[in-house]
């Protein structure tokens, strides 16, 4: 694909939706945090019901240390791999506590020293609430990268590579948005909607569909 179609693709998708943003709900970054922890292998829809019972009762790293494990379990139980899940909230909480003055730190490399941060988690905590030009690559953008061949990659790290190195900069911040966004709800794993889809024209997916 040149640049001037991935220019236009990402000027339709801005077009389309000036201010993207997650779906996850949160009010603070260190809910931010949580929430993107909590929603590895889960829907942002399954997250959001657990932490609108959570965060009323416990949405600092103090309140949900305080918790423990068992404590938070059961806010967060209806969601994949609760436990596991749990365990690291409740350590990176400590973390937090100890080291950050519970305060959300604002390197990946600090991030990613959390316990069960990962680099995708760190990226959309720096995307999304410090505003970093970085690029968190999930399911949705592996698969409309690959998919429109705006940033082929046999792996996430290389899409990740690939869309920083091809995304116009002034697109950069909010290019994780929109290409999750339209992963989700048009260009869809089993079936993309090929004829609702605002760049249909520019994508290079051979096996294009006309369902909308």
């Amino acid at each position: 694909m040149n640049a001037t179609k991935r220019r236009e693709i990402f000027r339709r998708l801005k077009e389309n939706n000036p201010q993207p943003t997650t779906e996850l709900e949160f009010q603070s970054t260190f809910e931010l945090l949580v929430a993107v922890m909590l929603s590895a292998q889960a829907t942002d829809v399954s997250v959001n019901k657990a932490t609108c019972k959570l965060y009323p009762v416990a949405n600092t790293p103090e309140a949900i240390f305080a918790l423990g494990v068992e404590g938070l379990s059961k806010y967060i139980k209806s969601i994949g791999l609760y436990n596991s899940k749990a365990k690291n909230v409740i350590a990176t909480c400590q973390q937090l506590i100890e080291k950050y003055n519970s305060q959300v730190p604002s390197t990946r490399e600090e991030l990613e020293a959390l316990p069960g941060v990962g680099r995708k988690t760190a990226n959309v905590v720096l995307n999304t609430a410090f505003k970093q030009a970085v690029m968190a690559v999930d399911t949705h953008v592996f698969r409309v990268s690959n998919r429109t061949h705006i940033a082929p990659g046999k792996t996430v790290l290389d899409v990740e590579k690939k869309l920083m190195k091809v995304i116009p900069k002034e697109y950069l911040v909010d290019a994780h948005h929109w290409l999750i966004l339209h992963g989700r709800y048009v260009c869809k794993s089993r079936k993309p909607s090929c004829g609702s889809c605002c760049i249909e024209d520019l994508c290079e997916y051979k096996e294009k569909t006309s369902d909308i």
